[in-house]
């Protein structure tokens, strides 16, 4: 089975253990039932691992001859197991005994007492995982329904295809529970495609990142991804990460549990303006998705504020606290670049003036940090149907922070218009093609975009006005020449002055123009005159129903004076 096969089959069971443990959600509310299922996940996971480890501690052990209490003290030897990077599970947390007393009516006390233990145990895991499920009043029915359907998933065949089987359960189930919650949702979830665009466009293989409001860890999970898939070592990258919502701090923990990843989210959540966790980090990548427009952000208890080098924020907007923040983050150039940054903005934060924010986006322009901007599509985000965009700024446009070569692009901002891009995935929510699991992807399952996707096509843009050599796998015959050109009505690149002449206003629209129009090859002697016979055909058909409908209100007007 190949590795996009398997992904289908790991979110089909993903989806049929959704729609099952949704039916059991009863009365409990969206935001408080994802911590129930999600916590329950995570301790079959580490359960399952656990009991895989111990399978094959006892068969080395057994080969060795070793038997009976001596066999029994060794298994139950937290170091056979902590070496391996596999959690230690004491006997009272191990999902057997849980699913063995699940009839009980306590079941949740056992399970709050459960995760404790591992907590206790694991000093990694201590505080951050949800252990308060015998306050939420579940119906003891409805857990042990639901113990029974996560029992069914199995994460005992080999440690690294557990984890990643967990890592996109553990995603889809963030995914759907983002889409029931609605507006809250998207405090802790952005949209796979958005987060995919990112990591393409920044490609983070090696270094410092960093996400001051990191939700449940997903910028990060995608960075591993893209350092895995592009031949080099998770520790290639070292991650630091702040959050102020205590349970998607939890979240967030888990998230990276699951998958090994280690980072640095401080020992407990914070806001990152009031009480910033990593206050001397210089970071070399710095991928967010802050809130949108937050006028409760306590402007006014830091006016004076060291990060606001381009000006003080308004206290009734975020926007440019956090731009502000990012830019205060970045790592300085050093002889081999220095941090880039890449974020989700609301479209305000392109053009607004209010509050100073023009003054602080003309100083930031002036500074030449603006690498990119892109326009994106409505609908992506599950929060809002209105559009946003994303912002990339640089210390060092000179080339020198790109692994494999670049040019000197000093003065210069690309601009790239995709909002007509996308797909209709639902009703009501877009994606961006190429930032699933497989279909759009090339032949290695986590590489590349294809270059006819969407999230291909701007990447590769950027790539190209980048300076950056094509691809081994770039096929001129398929894709054309590898080489950056202005497109009419999808992107530009503009320089500081010219920017300028637009009052520093950053929407791509105003840069890239109308989409060039193809040639049908009529001559336009012919085209002329009928379009000239089908206008005066409009025009006719215009003034007869005009006559119309002023008959039909006579009418209407006669009747009613007659009555």
């Amino acid at each position: 089975m190949t590795s996009t096969q398997t992904n289908r089959t790991d979110l089909a069971d993903a989806d049929k253990l959704w729609k099952s443990a949704d039916t059991l959600r009863g009365q409990i509310d969206a935001a408080e039932y994802k911590h129930v299922v999600l916590g329950l996940l995570f301790l079959k996971y580490i359960s399952d691992s656990f009991e895989a480890r111990r399978e094959e501690l006892m068969a080395e052990l057994e080969a060795d001859g070793i038997t009976g209490p001596q066999l029994e003290g060794l298994l139950e030897n937290r170091d056979e197991y902590t070496a391996e990077r596999v959690f230690w599970v004491p006997p009272e947390a191990r999902w057997q005994n849980l699913q063995n007393q699940a009839t009980r009516p306590d079941v949740a006390t056992l399970i709050d007492d459960a995760i404790l233990a591992v907590e206790r145990d694991n000093p990694t895991l201590k505080s951050k995982l949800p252990r308060d499920y015998a306050r939420r009043g579940i119906a003891p029915e409805k857990l042990k329904g639901l113990i029974d359907l996560i029992a069914d998933i199995g994460f005992k065949d080999d440690r690294a295809k557990a984890r990643d089987t967990l890592g996109r359960v553990y995603e889809y189930f963030l995914g759907k529970f983002a889409q029931a919650e609605g507006k809250l949702g998207g405090e802790f979830f952005t949209p796979r495609c958005i987060v995919r665009l990112l990591v393409e466009m920044l490609e983070p293989y090696e270094g410092r990142v960093y996400d001051p409001c990191c939700g449940s860890a997903g910028m990060f999970v995608q960075s591993e991804r893209f350092v895995e898939a592009h031949g080099g070592e998770k520790t290639d990258i070292s991650i630091f990460g702040q959050e102020s919502n205590p349970t998607t701090w939890r979240l967030a923990h888990m998230n990276l549990a699951i998958r090994g990843i280690e980072a640095n989210l401080g020992s407990q959540p914070a806001d990152s303006f009031l009480r910033s966790l990593h206050p001397d980090l210089k970071a070399d990548f710095i991928l967010a998705n802050p809130p949108f427009n937050i006028s409760d952000w306590s402007g006014k208890l830091l006016q004076d504020d060291v990060r606001w080098r381009y000006g003080t924020p308004p206290v009734g907007n975020a926007n440019y606290a956090w731009i502000q923040h990012f830019i205060h983050h970045l790592a300085p150039p050093n002889g081999h670049g220095g941090g880039v940054a890449g974020f989700v903005m609301a479209n305000g934060s392109l053009s607004s003036g209010s509050g100073g924010e023009g003054e602080i986006r003309q100083r930031i322009v002036e500074a030449d940090l603006v690498d990119c901007i892109v326009a994106l599509p409505a609908q992506l985000f599950l929060t809002t149907g209105i559009p946003a965009c994303l912002w990339f700024l640089t210390r060092d446009k000179t080339g020198k922070n790109l692994k494999h070569g670049g040019r000197d692009r000093s003065g210069e901002t690309l601009f790239i218009d995709a909002r007509k891009l996308g797909t209709m995935q639902t009703r009501t929510l877009r994606v961006l093609t190429g930032g699933d699991d497989g279909e759009t992807l090339l032949a290695d399952g986590l590489g590349d975009p294809n270059a006819d996707s969407d999230i291909g096509r701007i990447a590769y843009a950027f790539r190209q006005w980048r300076g950056e050599p094509a691809p081994d796998w770039w096929d001129e015959a398929e894709h054309g020449a590898w080489e950056y050109r202005d497109i009419p009505g999808f992107c530009k690149s503009e320089t500081i002055e010219g920017i300028g002449k637009h009052g520093c206003v950053l929407t791509p629209g105003r840069y890239v123009g109308a989409e060039e129009q193809e040639d049908d090859g009529e001559p336009f002697a012919e085209k002329y005159p009928r379009l000239l016979a089908e206008l005066e055909a409009c025009f006719w058909e215009g003034e007869r129903l005009m006559a119309v409908v002023r008959d039909r209100l006579t009418s209407v007007a006669a009747d009613e004076g007659g009555a």
